[in-house]
């Protein structure tokens, strides 16, 4: 079956509109997140064997997965639904947009959470502001106002992305990792006591331990976003070329920094104090201060830099998935409303639409209790959940390129060849599902006697929304049925859905 891009390409004006830097920027600010590091610490000196063991065993199949599935010529638009729907069919292609959309909703909420943390330092000056992060009120105000700001920037178009993308991965990635790096490798050499044993046994972690597997879902789904600057690719000079040199770029980069981060929180913060969500403000305090006690004031400094990074991550997802859904909006699957685009190519109603549910997301777990809260810990679940039924679809469909569609046309191909390229699909596949049955066990911080609540709400949930997309497409499946009629002399040969 031949992928609906094909019949619709994009505006010639979209064309080489990005440079390969901009789109590695822009490509790495959506998988980094800086801010999970804390997270990665409190696995000890064992982050490491996590963040290489996810790195070989799930990102980097689903890289390698991604660069030849975007390099087809039949899908030369990339994105995740173009790969779907041209191996697995219409409607598992639909499903897997709706859920690689639908997780980067509650996500947004995430990093605002930690931009609005952030800012407490800065604004101690004015008692109404001082502390954004347990005023629930000013917090959804603050961060909704930020997203919204981010999100009428994008209106403008790729060139936008880009911009930000730049500043982003220089001053919110570059920066604070060589001076993180910089000041842990200074306090090692100075031979300080760590918090950390440094023996061959912590290398390994305790898998006796259901919280130890949980633990593993957080650092797979920390690389989670690789395939998602798919939709960018087409407005490089050479996609083809440059694409899959890109994503195997990244790979490098997310394994060697998540790395030297996390280890750098671990050894220096006590596993105690370690907050969750300024833990890296504390590593930094910490280092400076035991070189110069009168420079702990820049680690506010540096935090302020890693906001910039986060502001760059949601500018990139804001228009990324939302291309994506434009394709399908085009094709039916949506009302025509949400087909229309400015001069810039930019669907503004898809846009403003996901703006509408973000807002509603933030408000929805700013006020139903915070970070502590069943609802929310549900609702971050409920996200890793439906974010891996989509990368499930993907390597299925990757495994049908492979056996079924061997002949198509592609620049970039996995090596080893059958028996290679299967090994990668399986492997990214498998741990898929481990992680996803593993997303069901209740967090540590839920009482005993709200597990059964929390299941119900996870469950519930996660029903909901993975039948939401194949009830969207049985409702405009006729709208669907028309569209590609009209376009069945330009696509000989495609199957109804």
């Amino acid at each position: 079956m031949k992928n609906l891009r094909q019949k619709t390409p994009r505006p010639a004006r979209r064309s080489k509109q990005l440079t390969t830097l901009g789109f590695f920027a822009i490509t790495v600010i959506m998988v980094m997140d800086i801010y999970e590091f804390p997270v990665f610490a409190t696995s000890g000196l064992s982050l490491g064997f996590f963040l290489v063991v996810g790195g070989l065993l799930w990102f980097l199949p689903a890289a390698l997965c991604s660069a030849e599935m975007a390099t087809v010529e039949a899908w030369r638009d990339g994105g995740i639904f173009a790969w779907v729907e041209g191996t697995l069919g219409t409607r598992l292609g639909f499903a897997a947009l709706f859920f690689q959309w639908f997780q980067i909703t509650i996500c947004f909420v995430t990093m605002l959470y930690f931009i609005v943390s952030v800012l407490e330092a800065p604004l101690q000056g004015f008692a109404a502001l001082a502390s954004l992060d347990d005023n629930p009120a000013i917090k959804f105000v603050v961060a909704t106002v930020i997203f919204w700001l981010i999100t009428v920037f994008q209106l403008g178009g790729t060139k936008h992305t880009e911009a930000i993308g730049r500043v982003a991965f220089i001053v919110g990635v570059c920066i604070p990792m060589l001076v993180l790096a910089g000041l842990f490798i200074a306090y090692l050499a100075s031979g300080s006591p760590l918090q950390i044993a440094l023996t061959p046994a912590a290398l390994l972690p305790d898998f006796s331990h259901v919280s130890t597997l949980v633990v593993f879902v957080a650092f797979i789904l920390a690389y989670g976003g690789i395939e998602a600057s798919a939709p960018y690719a087409n407005d490089l000079e050479n996609p083809k070329r440059e694409y899959p040199r890109v994503i195997l770029m990244a790979v490098v980069v997310a394994i060697l920094i998540n790395t030297v981060g996390g280890l750098s929180i671990a050894a220096t913060v006590p596993a105690e104090e370690l907050s969750l969500s300024k833990g890296i403000i504390q590593a930094l305090q910490l280092l400076l201060a035991h070189f110069n006690g009168n420079l702990t004031w820049l680690a506010d400094g540096i935090a302020l830099c890693i906001a910039v990074g986060v502001v760059g991550e949601i500018s990139g997802w804001v228009t990324g998935p939302v291309r994506e859904m434009h394709d399908a909006a085009k094709e039916g699957f949506l009302p025509p409303l949400f087909a229309r685009t400015n001069r810039h190519d930019v669907p503004v109603p898809l846009v403003l639409a996901q703006g509408v549910v973000v807002t509603v997301w933030t408000g929805v777990l700013t006020f139903g209790g915070g970070g502590a809260n069943l609802s929310f810990l549900a609702a971050i679940s409920l996200t890793t959940a439906v974010y891996l039924l989509a990368y499930l679809l993907l390597f299925v469909g990757y495994l049908v390129l492979v056996y079924k569609k061997r002949r198509l046309k592609r620049l970039y191909e996995v090596p080893g060849k059958t028996l290679g390229k299967t090994l990668v699909a399986v492997c990214g596949l498998v741990l898929s599902l481990c992680a996803l049955a593993i997303s069901f066990v209740p967090p540590a911080s839920i009482e005993q006697l709200q597990t059964g609540a929390y299941e119900a709400i996870l469950a519930g949930g996660f029903v909901s929304v993975m039948l939401a997309p194949f009830i969207l497409y049985a409702v405009r499946r006729k709208k669907i049925k028309a569209a590609l009629t009209r376009r069945a002399d330009k696509a000989p040969g495609r199957r109804n859905p």
